[in-house]
């Protein structure tokens, strides 16, 4: 289980999923596309966010999957 939010963020030519606060190695990726796919898996088993970025680092997405709280607006 991840620890808190999972980022799918553009380094050094390849495409990553880190998780904030994790232990475990970032997954990398060849395209975006994979990463997106497999963050958005890892940020549902956790109930966690996942923030896409895109190459210049800049957040471009962001989805909540569950954890939310019950009085949060939206």
């Amino acid at each position: 289980m991840a620890d808190g939010d999972v980022h799918t963020v553009h380094k050094d030519g390849s495409w990553t999923n880190t998780v904030e606060g994790g232990s475990s190695p970032s997954q990398t990726y060849a395209t975006k596309d994979e990463a997106v796919t497999a963050g958005r898996d890892l940020a549902r088993r956790s109930s966690a966010e996942h923030l896409i970025h895109a190459a210049d680092g800049t957040i471009s997405e962001r989805n909540s999957y569950g954890g939310d709280p019950a009085h949060r607006p939206g």
